[in-house]
C-alpha cells in the first residue's frame, strides 16, 4: 500500500524540519532513529567524519531474549534506548543531539528517546 501524495508531502516537511537543528552539531553527536512496523533501530553518529560509533537494533541477536519478553513494540523501543545508551557510556559519549528523523516525538520513538535519557545521554 503506498502512501497517497499528500502523505509524504507532510512527511517531507516534518523531516526537514525536524533535520534543521540536528545535522552537523559543532559538538555534538547525533542520535539518528529509524523505525519500521515491526522493528526500530538508532545510532550515534559523528557527522564531521561520517562515522556511526554506536548503534542498536530490535533485530540485535543479543538483545532478542529481553526484546522476546516485551510484550508491545513501545516495550521493545524502551529496551533498544538503553542498550544504546549503555554502549555510549562504554565510548564514553555523554550528550547528543536527537534526530527523530521525521518521525511524530510519539510512543516508539519517545519510549526510546525517555529510556536513553534514563540510563544517562543527555540530550
Amino acid at each position: 500500500m503506498s502512501l497517497s501524495k499528500k502523505d509524504v508531502m507532510r512527511y517531507r516537511r516534518r523531516r526537514n524540519r525536524s533535520k534543521k537543528h540536528t545535522l552537523h552539531h559543532p559538538t555534538r553527536y547525533r542520535l539518528v532513529v529509524a523505525r519500521s512496523l515491526r522493528n526500530i533501530q538508532a545510532q550515534i553518529v559523528d557527522d564531521s567524519k561520517g562515522h556511526t560509533l554506536v548503534s542498536a537494533s530490535s533485530l540485535d541477536r543479543d538483545l532478542q531474549e529481553v526484546i522476546q519478553k516485551a510484550g508491545s513494540k513501545v516495550e521493545q523501543s524502551r529496551v533498544v534506548g538503553a542498550a544504546l545508551a549503555k554502549k555510549a557510556k562504554e565510548k564514553k559519549i555523554k550528550s547528543v543531539v536527537f534526530d527523530r528523523n521525521g518521525f511524530p516525538y510519539t510512543g516508539r520513538v519517545k519510549a526510546l528517546a525517555e529510556a536513553a535519557r534514563a540510563e544517562g545521554l543527555v540530550f
